[in-house]
């Protein structure tokens, strides 16, 4: 059996939704709901929230949650990753947002399967079909070509690939990530390369390097709660399905 940890980096701190983490959605913390869901993974053997502030830190303890507090100086959720599982024994990490109270086990286990089953890929991402052709023009939703094993050839803000002819088969990238441990150490050491800077993107670090990324279909939009109405609209959804 594979050991997977999974991590949710969680900073109190954020622009338009101050303290989100712990804001109540139907009565339950953002974080906590997070962790909720995670827990139903099938793969993951043990979840830590990674956080450089004390009041998510107390947060979690008081819901007998794994936390652990990690500097303010650091750079990226990824960094703040390695910082939790730096010291354990484990083969594969998960780097999960905290604030995507609707994130489905589901796709975290079908981005943990890929990854246990590639033979040369280094880390692994869910990916889904763009429906609404709008988002291709939205540099906020991060675009994916793949090649014909599955593995992205790059990501981009963009519009890419160029379209001389209207296609259907455009791809969104979905931010949750596996990487396998022995990896991330590597990662988290790598200089920040050109393309990364450029479209401010740190999976094309992996890309640039000349590593593998293997990307995962799926049938799931992720909804990332960054404002007061995000928020509203996760508590709309979760009060239809009675949670």
């Amino acid at each position: 059996m594979k050991n997977i940890i999974g991590i949710i980096p969680a900073r109190y701190n954020s622009t338009r939704l101050p303290g989100k983490p712990l804001r109540l959605i139907n009565g339950k913390s953002m974080l906590l709901r997070v962790c909720e869901q995670v827990e139903k993974s099938k793969f993951i053997n043990k979840i830590i929230v990674a956080t450089d502030d004390d009041r998510i830190y107390k947060h979690m303890i008081s819901l007998d949650k794994s936390v652990v507090m990690t500097s303010v100086d650091i750079n990226s959720g990824t960094d703040r990753c390695w910082e939790a599982v730096k010291d354990i024994n484990c083969d594969i990490v998960v780097n999960i947002q905290g604030d995507e109270p609707l994130i489905d086990p589901e796709v975290i286990d079908k981005t943990v399967e890929a990854l246990l089953n590639s033979n040369d890929a280094v880390c692994s991402t869910p990916i889904k079909k763009i429906s609404d052709r709008l988002e291709l023009k939205n540099e906020n939703v991060v675009k994916v070509v793949k090649d014909v094993n599955g593995n992205a050839l790059y990501f981009s803000r963009s519009n890419i690939p160029f379209e001389r002819v209207e296609t259907n088969f455009k791809f969104k990238h979905i931010g949750l990530y596996c990487f396998k441990y022995e990896f991330l150490e590597k990662f988290v050491n790598m200089e920040r390369t050109p393309y990364e800077i450029s479209e401010s993107l740190e999976q094309l670090r992996v890309l640039e390097n000349g590593y593998k990324i293997k990307c995962v279909e799926v049938d799931y939009d992720s909804i990332g709660v960054d404002t007061e109405s995000d928020l509203e609209v996760v508590e709309s959804i979760l009060s239809k399905r009675g949670y």
